[in-house]
């Protein structure tokens, strides 16, 4: 019977604390729908843009490389290599930042760090687009070659032809979107805020192994040019680093804080200074007497832990 009234007991807390992690995670996203949402739709967007200069691409003889040189050619049979390594990127890094709803110990809201992923994603893919249509090289994958009939889209018979994207062959087989390489993107980005947010280092050391053998998987499956490789490299890290210095640091959960990631709502705003901000960070208690409620924090109420400081150091005052 202790064992049943036990095992009863660790289930209630556990839903307790999906409850209590899902109303604060519905509460940031009430306040931050509009930016997740337009990352998403920049997906769409970028998407598009890759298509349209699909229509621009002329095949021609395939450039010369020091990577091609260097590395000996997969094959067109070993293809689909590169593509397992970064969905096993993708699916990992997804699955990792919806870890606050299961486990116990936590270090970030999930709206928070989606809100900072498609922040990096956003800037690099804009990047991304001004480049590939500012010059278009000769595809060196096999379907972008001089015969092959994917090398070339026929002319669009109307506007709404090319905003369909066809999902996932138009992905797969797209030509001339090479500089730089969408690939690296995502996973630079993914090993980057793992490096940053995370918390295992032997996870950290294999993401940044994983993403050395990533590029090396793309050149050698003639996906892309050295260049769109190496160009990725430091753009992508560049980006991260300037975002992160115009938007506010994260909440660390660990420490009982729970700012919000810009952006803020309006109402927000009027109502949370940079003051009081820079205090939280700093673990300093602020006057809750004319503050409502925050969001919750491993279940409590922000006001409720700064009343609790300042109880603190009124009865431990001499």
């Amino acid at each position: 019977m202790e064992l049943i009234g036990k095992r009863l007991k660790d289930d209630a807390l556990h839903w307790s604390r999906s409850f209590k992690e899902t109303s604060a995670e519905s509460n940031l996203f009430i306040d931050n729908w509009k930016y997740i949402i337009a990352g998403f739709v920049f997906q769409y967007i970028h998407g598009v843009a890759a298509r349209g200069v699909h229509y621009l691409h002329w095949p021609g003889p395939t450039l010369q490389d020091l990577g091609f040189f260097l590395l000996p050619e997969l094959g067109q049979d070993k293809v689909y290599v590169s593509e397992t390594v970064f969905m096993f990127v993708f699916l990992s890094f997804f699955l990792w930042t919806f870890h606050p709803f299961v486990f116990k110990v936590k270090k970030f809201y999930t709206v928070q760090i989606w809100c900072r992923v498609l922040a990096y994603l956003v800037v690099s893919q804009t990047l991304r687009i001004f480049t590939f249509y500012s010059t278009q090289l000769p595809g060196p994958n096999y379907h972008c070659r001089p015969g092959s009939k994917l090398a070339r889209l026929p002319e669009p018979d109307g506007v709404l032809e090319v905003l369909v994207i066809n999902f996932p062959q138009g992905v797969i087989y797209g030509c001339g979107d090479l500089i730089f390489s969408s690939h690296m993107i995502f996973t630079l980005v993914f090993v980057l805020t793992y490096q940053k947010y995370g918390t295992r280092r032997c996870i950290k050391q294999f993401g940044w192994t994983i993403a050395i053998i990533q590029s090396l998987l793309i050149v050698a499956s003639r996906k892309h040019y050295t260049v769109d490789v190496v160009v990725a490299w430091y753009t992508v890290n560049l980006v991260v680093f300037f975002v992160d210095k115009k938007l506010p640091e994260l909440s660390d959960r660990t420490n009982g804080s729970s700012l919000l990631l810009l952006p803020l709502s309006t109402k927000d705003k009027d109502n949370w200074t940079k003051e009081e901000n820079h205090k939280l960070l700093n673990g300093n208690s602020v006057n809750p007497a004319d503050r409502r409620p925050r969001s919750q924090s491993n279940g409590k109420n922000l006001e409720d832990v700064n009343i609790n400081q300042v109880d603190t150091s009124m009865n431990s005052t001499p």
